[in-house]
């Protein structure tokens, strides 16, 4: 076919498009774009090192364009065809995420790119999750629930014909990806009409209310878009002055001299009109603004220290002293390049300077990259951490929907029973940074 798109082109169209409607839908939006924008380019002006940096990794472009969204789906068929959708724009689902440990009764993947190229075109990502109704603990409401799941759908007969035209040609060219972008963001899009009587859902409500705003609705409305920031505790201390509420803690690891996986924060969700069946007038708590500062990728090694000392720092309720009890206890988590390298905390990606360019031949794998780095001929750039973090999801989930949002929900992890719903294995999210980390060693002859 002439003139066809590739995925990342595809991709980079339908963030761009779900931006626009969700800056529509929800101005605050717009307001914490503009924000970030400013302090990403004050940090940016007053750190050269950083800027450098960035550059060099392929990182400065992608800044303004990378966006992470989150959705709820309530059956697996709707969840089989966003794999699909996504699929079209390059995006896999990468990791296994069980909040119902947290009393959030949902398990979720993560849609994104998964190769180098790719993620420094746009890493657009899209946390998806998916209502476990097995954990409604009253009967009748849990098959209520699962016979208005069953009558409704939530993509565009169109939508479902692109996806078979792409599943059939391979492709699609412009005027068919406009298409395509088109009716699928009518998938996302909010509707003000429930599908529900006001009694209906107030029950689903009652139970948890993500419950309610899962099976409520005609769409997966996005509940969020997250741009990424450089300095999330410039921007938590700015939200007031553009007229928008911070949630209480910023969630995740503390400030660092090298910041590591995911910080996060968010405004609080709006409260927003909506007409139930028959016409009756309410409301609806379930959408909201989030923020996010991505540092560098941990090891299997390093994540188990993370966890095991985020554990140990426990919950907060205000951020200040929060944030100072977190360094504390994070004091015992290496803060440098060299000794998450030396050890094996971190993935870096490796790179041949000019100079060690010329002693290629000298370089033999097994090479000690600290000694190639100390003599100028390698430099280790961090891998930025793509994913999320099950106990920062669940707080910003939580603190959104409210202390009161339901009972806590406590089942099993059951990554078997998501797979099968998706149609396919998620990718372990260890395998994909390990990867990076060897190709780039690979390409300088240490592998």
């Amino acid at each position: 076919m002439a003139n066809t798109l590739t995925a990342d082109e595809i991709r980079d169209k339908f963030s761009q498009a779900m931006s626009a409607m969700y800056q529509q839908e929800v101005p605050q939006y717009g307001t914490l774009l503009e924000l970030v924008a400013d302090v990403n380019l004050a940090v940016l002006e007053h750190d050269p090192e950083l800027h450098q940096q960035l550059e060099n990794a392929d990182e400065l472009a992608r800044l303004s364009v990378e966006r992470h969204g989150a959705i709820r789906v309530g059956k697996a068929e709707e969840l089989a065809v966003l794999k699909r959708i996504f699929a079209v724009m390059g995006m896999h689902p990468v990791g296994y995420y069980d909040l119902s440990q947290a009393g959030v009764p949902v398990h979720s993947t993560a849609f994104r790119p998964i190769d180098d190229q790719a993620l420094a075109r746009n890493p657009f990502r899209v946390f998806t999750s998916l209502l476990r109704l097995e954990l409604i603990d009253n009967p009748e409401l849990r098959a209520r629930a699962a016979a208005i799941l069953a009558q409704r759908d939530i993509f565009t007969p169109r939508c479902r014909e692109m996806l078979d035209l792409h599943d059939k040609q391979g492709s699609f060219s412009e005027d068919e990806a406009n298409i395509f972008v088109a009716e699928a963001l009518e998938t996302f899009r909010w509707h003000q009409h429930a599908t529900v009587d006001a009694d209906t859902y107030r029950a689903l409500h009652d139970e948890h209310r993500l419950i309610a705003d899962v099976v409520c609705f005609r769409g997966c409305h996005i509940n969020h878009l997250t741009p990424r920031t450089l300095d999330i505790d410039r921007v938590q201390s700015l939200m007031p002055e553009r007229g928008i509420t911070p949630k209480a803690i910023i969630e995740g690891p503390p400030r660092r001299e090298r910041p590591i996986l995911l910080r996060q924060t968010s405004f609080k969700a709006l409260e927003e009109p909506i007409l139930f069946a028959g016409e009756h007038h309410g409301t609806h708590t379930a959408r909201f603004g989030e923020i996010e500062q991505r540092g560098v990728a941990l090891t299997p090694k390093g994540r188990a220290l993370y966890d095991e000392l985020l554990l140990e720092a426990g919950n907060g309720t205000d951020n200040l002293s929060h944030q100072h009890h977190l360094q504390e206890v994070f004091s015992r988590f290496p803060d440098s390049d060299a000794l998450l390298r030396r050890q094996g905390l971190a993935y870096f990606r490796y790179r041949l300077t000019p100079v060690g360019d010329m002693h290629r031949q000298s370089i033999k794998p097994g090479d000690d990259p600290q000694l190639l780095i100390e003599r100028g001929w390698l430099v280790a750039q961090p891998i930025v951490y793509e994913d999320f973090l099950p106990v920062s999801a669940a707080g910003i989930f939580q603190s959104n929907l409210g202390s009161d949002g339901g009972h806590r929900q406590h089942g099993h992890s059951s990554r078997q029973e998501f797979e099968e719903a998706l149609g396919t294995a998620v990718t372990d999210e260890f395998s994909l940074y390990q990867q990076a980390e060897d190709r780039s060693k690979r390409r300088c002859g240490l592998l």
